[in-house]
């Protein structure tokens, strides 16, 4: 048997686990965030990642449709910041 790192075999718990789901929920809001910025970050209500879709909740109608504009750019951006394809469609609510 060989050797693992500590951080390697938590990985690969939580690959195989359902937790991997729930910790990108939870992430989403941080590297939204990081990605698009604070004022952006602060206008939009809810985020959520249901089957590799990306739900955003905002009221603000110009930024519903600068949202929706730039969403090839947004999904490659998250992406990006996950290290994987977490998210493969928007939908703009």
């Amino acid at each position: 048997m060989g050797t693992y790192h500590i951080g390697d075999a938590l990985k690969e718990v939580v690959n195989k686990s359902r937790l991997k789901n729930g910790l990108r929920a939870a992430a989403i809001e941080e590297i939204w965030e990081a990605t698009m910025g604070k004022t952006i970050a602060k206008y939009t209500e809810k985020l959520e990642i249901i089957n590799y879709t990306l739900f955003i909740t905002t009221h603000v109608a110009a930024l519903k449709n600068e949202l929706h504009f730039q969403r090839e750019l947004i999904i490659q951006r998250l992406n990006e910041a996950f290290g994987e394809k977490v998210i493969s469609n928007i939908v703009i609510r």
